[in-house]
């Protein structure tokens, strides 16, 4: 039985039935019919479905973020813009996937040649609870734009979030099998990979699920795309506006209760300005306020399960005994619900916990670089590359150290965050492949070389070896 329960009372929600084999069997036979008959739709069909589906997701905003809020904890308005992104996501793909996937002449000796993208089709995507709505929109609507269908295996504890999405495309007119819901354990996720009917997977999540993931798909020949964990930097340099700084430093971090892969985690700010800046920094989290998600003056709400806070919990004393020293917070509250005080440890160096592992709260490790390339490599010195900040006036020098640091996003002067206009995705343990954009449309596609004869010109020929 898959229980939810919400992590602010820790109090049971709801109760469902996992799928049995028939009813496992029944939906990927679906998923199969629905692919022949979607891939075949044309374009300018498909958007005024996906249109739907953002305008239903703007009417049912309200009810969606409540879910969310009771399911995983979010605080409320955090969830009703979660909503709102996921609706802009479905108008965007809706507007330019047609100019994404058109046919690209590549002139050669044929007399005609050109590439064409066409659907895989079925994609099983394997979705976290952080983000319950938006790392589902933000595979979802590109992929069935693209002419794929999918298959949604969500997390347990989000399961509700899980089957009002089907229930979204379903009402938006998308015809049946094109997008469905599975209630199943994270284990039966293989099985469902060895599928025939499966034909490639996309997951977020953790580094040890990517790893799971990826070697079944492997075995299988499956395409796949992971986006994993994070700990990213936070660069400080010694011209940047301290100020405006710590503002979004808290903002990076705190978001989600600092559930996010990508949220800023290590705080890495260079000597001549680390004491004002920690000062800034803590005094900001500290007036954070935390407690019930569904009260809007509340900033903060519980971490989404109680193992999650106890993780967390340990990876912040074992900073301590190493060293590292708590400037506000570090302590669970003497309350119902999976709260946890905003943190930030300060004097954090590599070889702690705090930053050498990902850590998935609202807690922050300030580190000390001697000079801007010393930040840089403290950086890199991570065995993640998801995204990372950069916070400096000199915005040729920005553009110099960004090209160095070894991740997959760089924001000059700003938060991270994806976008539906850019490509998304990360390096290193922080995974592969790209979400969003041109770039991720394409991910879940055949790119199809047609050749038309009779040639023109004689292809070009190697220099014979002497």
């Amino acid at each position: 039985m898959t229980i939810t329960v919400d992590p602010s009372t820790e109090q049971e929600l709801e109760r469902f039935e996992p799928f049995d084999e028939r009813r496992i069997d029944a939906t990927l036979e679906r998923a199969r019919s629905g692919f022949g008959r979607w891939r075949r739709t044309p374009l300018d069909e498909r958007s005024p479905a996906m249109r739907r589906a953002g305008a239903l997701l703007r009417e049912r905003k309200a009810e969606l973020a409540l879910l969310a809020t009771r399911e995983m904890g979010k605080p409320i308005a955090e969830a009703e813009a979660e909503v709102d992104k996921c609706a802009g996501c479905c108008d965007y793909f809706a507007e330019h996937a047609a100019r994404f996937l058109a046919d690209e002449p590549h002139p050669s000796s044929a007399s005609e040649s050109y590439v064409g993208f066409r659907p895989l089709g079925a994609i099983l995507a394997v979705m976290p609870w952080n983000f319950p709505f938006w790392q589902v929109f933000r595979f979802g609507a590109p992929s069935l734009m693209a002419g794929n269908v999918g298959v949604l295996k969500h997390a347990s504890n989000v399961t509700g979030c899980s089957l009002a999405i089907e229930s979204i495309f379903r009402d938006a007119g998308f015809p049946d099998g094109v997008f469905s819901a599975v209630i199943v354990s994270g284990s039966q996720a293989t099985k469902l990979i060895d599928d025939p009917r499966i034909a490639a997977v996309t997951l977020t999540g953790s580094e040890a699920a990517g790893v799971s993931v990826a070697a079944a798909a492997g075995k299988n020949l499956k395409k796949t795309v992971l986006e994993l964990g994070g700990s990213d930097p936070f660069i400080v340099l010694a011209d940047a506006d301290l100020d405006l700084a710590a503002d979004w430093a808290v903002r990076s971090r705190f978001q989600n209760t600092g559930q996010s892969c990508i949220a800023a985690k290590r705080f890495i700010v260079e000597d001549a300005v680390y004491d004002a800046f920690v000062e800034r920094f803590a005094a900001k989290a500290h007036a954070l306020a935390y407690g019930d998600p569904t009260d809007r003056s509340n900033k903060l709400g519980p971490l989404a399960r109680g193992d999650l806070r106890d993780t967390l919990a340990e990876q912040i004393d074992a900073t301590k005994a190493r060293g590292g020293r708590v400037a506000t917070g570090g302590r669970k509250p003497p309350r119902k619900g999976y709260f946890f005080e905003p943190t930030v440890v300060v004097d954090v160096l590599p070889g702690m916990p705090m930053f050498e592992q990902e850590t998935f709260g609202p807690a922050a490790a300030v580190v000390r670089a001697r000079d801007a390339d010393h930040a840089v490599a403290l950086a890199n010195d991570s065995q993640f590359g998801l995204g990372g900040n950069l916070w400096t006036r000199d915005l040729e020098r920005a553009k110099r150290l960004a090209a160095d640091l070894e991740t997959g996003g760089v924001f000059v002067n700003g938060m991270t965050a994806s976008d539906p206009r850019l490509p998304f995705g990360g390096i290193k343990r922080s995974g592969y492949g790209r979400e969003l954009s041109s770039f991720g449309i394409r991910e879940f596609v055949n790119v199809q070389t047609v050749w038309i004869g009779p040639p023109k010109e004689p292809a070009p020929q190697s220099k014979p070896a002497e």
